[in-house]
């Protein structure tokens, strides 16, 4: 499979994810606030960034977590931490979806050898900013971020500095903590 540059967009066709380059048909890589392949908390060191621009439809929720779980199964992330990002990234995309009203969102995963970042960059055009809510027993939505923040070690909401648009990013850290042992006769 051919190596992709850094922060390459991907667009779904078919079954496969593609190159392409953002904007249409000029070839340039995602804006980012510090630099290319560099998170806007500055997030040192990044070993490797994928960034999938996709349109504002459910749809692609399903394309970034293949995409996020191919990825980390390649990079040899365990399955737990690698079902936990798959988990954020759907849920962040999820409500960049409901809650923003634009045509596009953009998902890039920042690896380092301690941390996976999971970031949606969406166009803020809804009411508000993203928060954490305590949804009562029978609430039929409102657990995302509750997800998010259970999953994760870190997340926040930040502006897209030059440009209309939010980031909603977690970091999940690369290896789980090791469980605590079951003492004698607790099984």
């Amino acid at each position: 499979m051919a190596r992709l540059p850094l922060s390459m967009p991907l667009r779904h066709t078919g079954n496969k994810l593609s190159p392409r380059p953002p904007g249409g048909g000029r070839s340039a890589p995602l804006p980012q606030p510090d630099g290319l392949g560099r998170p806007a908390s500055g997030l040192r060191p990044v070993r490797e960034t994928r960034a999938f621009d996709l349109p504002a439809t459910p749809a692609a929720v399903r394309v970034a977590r293949n995409g996020v779980r191919e990825l980390l199964t390649a990079r040899d992330v365990g399955d737990e931490v690698c079902d936990n990002a798959v988990m954020v990234t759907s849920e962040l995309l999820t409500n960049a979806l409901t809650h923003s009203a634009g045509d596009r969102v953009v998902c890039r995963l920042h690896l380092t050898a301690a941390l996976i970042r999971v970031e949606v960059e969406d166009q803020a055009r809804g009411p508000g900013l993203p928060v954490l809510r305590r949804p009562g027993p029978d609430a039929q939505n409102g657990r995302g971020l509750l997800l998010v923040d259970a999953l994760s070690s870190a997340w926040a909401v930040t502006g897209c500095p030059g440009r209309p648009g939010r980031t909603v990013w977690a970091e999940l850290r690369r290896e789980t903590a090791p469980s605590a042992p079951v003492p004698p006769g607790a099984e």
